[in-house]
């Protein structure tokens, strides 16, 4: 079972890699940045943080999450187990930051699963991903 999990931590890991690439960079999908990039304009708009104040510009916000996906999607894969934890954390926080703005947005559930999806793989991967101590 152990392998199992070290697998998805992995996995799941090298995805928010990706997606955090894709968010800083064109080089993986002109497309899918550009589509980025329009979609921050919006998510800026009812960024969580509103709510203390802070007012997101969308380019600094998306490169913000994106570095963010990048440096915990390493750590989180590839990282000691204190810094997959705190990785596990970072991600669980953005994700749960996705789905408030996609709710907000009132977006469809199908827009929803993704970051619902992840959320409860990282949840897992915290309850259950750790090798067990030794004794």
């Amino acid at each position: 079972m152990a392998a199992a999990f070290t697998a998805l931590r992995v996995l799941l890991g090298l995805f928010f890699l990706l997606t955090g690439v894709a968010k800083l960079s064109d080089q993986l999908s002109a497309d899918l940045h550009r589509h980025m990039k329009s979609q921050f304009v919006r998510f800026a708009e009812v960024c969580p943080l509103k709510e203390f104040g802070f007012a997101p510009e969308p380019g600094q916000y998306l490169e913000a999450v994106g570095w963010a996906e990048v440096v915990a999607g390493l750590l989180l894969a590839f990282g000691p187990q204190l810094l997959q934890e705190i990785s596990n954390f970072v991600l669980s926080v953005i994700m749960i930051g996705a789905i408030y703005t996609l709710l907000v947005l009132r977006e469809t559930l199908a827009m929803c699963a993704p970051a619902t999806l992840c959320l409860g793989l990282l949840l897992l991967l915290n309850i259950r991903g750790h090798a067990a101590p030794t004794k």
